[in-house]
């Protein structure tokens, strides 16, 4: 089970941190990386290893994920962490989908904000906009 480990507030701290300093680019920091790096941050898995540096667009991300038998970005997280309930309190570290106009994107929860990468940069939205919130025990 993905658990977090001792430490991992200043690990993602550090991490968002970088993510807001670095250029976005798929394949390299995008919205699935951010999330998949906030996850290893905390937990020390990393759920996008094997998707890494493996492509430079949307579609071909989306390839590479559908030939491991996930739809997409989203359902790689749902195959890995539990799906919190509508009316369960989202916690620090959680991961968010939020709807954005290119599709459904993955942040991070931060108190009553999230951290969504986009190719603007770091940004901030309520917890309200989440649509699905998947806990990071």
């Amino acid at each position: 089970m993905i658990r977090k480990t001792p430490g991992w507030q200043a690990r993602l701290a550090a991490c968002l941190s970088a993510s807001a300093r670095a250029d976005f680019g798929f394949g390299q920091l995008d919205c699935a990386l951010h999330g998949a790096s906030a996850l290893a941050a905390m937990t020390g898995v990393d759920l996008a290893a094997p998707y890494r540096g493996r492509y430079r667009t949307l579609r071909g991300g989306l390839r590479h994920l559908r030939r491991d038998g996930y739809a997409d970005h989203i359902a790689l997280a749902a195959a890995h962490l539990r799906r919190r309930e509508p009316g369960e309190a989202p916690q620090p570290g959680d991961l968010a989908v939020v709807e954005t106009e290119e599709g459904p994107a993955l942040a991070v929860v931060q108190g009553a904000s999230l951290y969504l990468r986009s190719p603007a940069g770091l940004g901030l939205l309520p917890v309200s906009r989440a649509s699905i919130i998947f806990e990071v025990p």
